[in-house]
């Protein structure tokens, strides 16, 4: 078995107890001990430490595999803040804010998120399915995601 670079597993249970991001460890590792490390080891070694995952992955709510291109689109973000929300999560009163505006929205006009990824645009607000769009996305036949929720 190869060495280990972390020369302080407590303290990087600390970093990510504090939500320190594997950019964060990486830079802090090369500045502190001269060690190069790269985002995978950080990764590796939260699952081999079964510490919680930072980021909520929720494949009923973002079930396609999406482009480059729209990974920063709005409804997006949105989505990824609900599923943060489900999981139980806490949020910020700014982006409490910001999904109960746009849940609102979404329910008012009685919209739903679809996405296409052979578009510019990626997400668009289309009309509910009734019986057939039961939560906050369009439906897809089937989930294209390359990211499903299990660890």
């Amino acid at each position: 078995m190869p060495a280990t670079k972390i020369q302080d597993e407590s303290e990087v249970v600390r970093w990510f107890n504090e939500g320190r991001t594997y950019a964060w460890m990486t830079e802090e590792y090369e500045r502190k001990y001269n060690i190069q490390t790269v985002p995978s080891l950080w990764g590796n070694f939260r699952r081999r430490r079964g510490l919680t995952r930072r980021i909520v992955r929720d494949d009923d709510l973002i079930p396609w595999a999406v482009n480059e291109a729209h990974r920063w689109a709005y409804p997006l973000a949105l989505l990824r803040m609900e599923a943060r929300a489900r999981a139980g999560y806490q949020l910020t009163a700014t982006d409490r804010s910001r999904l109960r505006s746009w849940n609102e929205k979404l329910v008012s006009q009685d919209l739903v998120v679809h996405y296409d990824d052979d578009t510019d645009e990626g997400f668009f607000y289309v009309p509910r399915r009734p019986g057939v769009d039961l939560d906050l996305i369009r439906q897809p036949e089937r989930k294209t995601t390359t990211r499903p929720a299990a660890d």
